[in-house]
């Protein structure tokens, strides 16, 4: 991935994010983060928006039926991946758009609070000893993960012990 553009972008679901399959059966899902930035104006004592980024976005397979299943409208995320440039012609007239293709995504813990649930990974193999398993998102707290929260003890950490010292 040499030469790619990798960003980051935090923002707001401007929609639901609509899911469909290829012919082939590769699913992909589509949404749209808009990213305001807010700076504060000290003449007038109070933050201002500035000029809002509608950015396009899309994420492939796995991750696209978890996102799909996972983020709703109005939802603040961090999303991560490749700017991509598309050209195409409608109408006799040459175009370009600007998108970003997804590797993570997932909602942003500064104003809310999740509740994660582990996917079996579907066809086995990878990660350390076969055991990969890849992340959703759920909203509800109430749900629970079919596999024991090793964090879940009273110091915080397994055993009661933190990791450095």
């Amino acid at each position: 991935m040499a030469g790619d553009t990798v960003i980051t972008v935090v923002g707001n679901l401007t929609g639901d994010p609509e899911l469909r399959f290829t012919s082939s059966g590769v699913a992909v899902t589509s949404f749209t983060i808009a990213s305001t930035p807010r700076t504060f104006d000290k003449n007038s004592n109070e933050w201002k928006d500035g000029e809002a980024l509608f950015l396009r976005c899309s994420i492939w397979r796995e991750a696209a039926e978890n996102a799909a299943n996972s983020l709703t409208k109005g939802m603040r995320v961090i999303a991560q991946g490749r700017l991509v440039q598309r050209s195409y012609e409608k109408d006799g007239e040459k175009r370009s758009v600007i998108e970003l293709q997804v590797d993570e995504v997932g909602p942003s813990l500064k104003y809310a609070s999740a509740q994660v649930t582990r996917n079996e990974r579907k066809g086995g193999g990878g990660g350390f000893g076969g055991q990969q398993s890849s992340g959703g998102f759920s909203q509800a707290p109430g749900q629970s993960s079919t596999q024991p929260d090793p964090w879940a003890s009273q110091g915080g950490f397994p055993n009661d012990k933190p990791p450095f010292g």
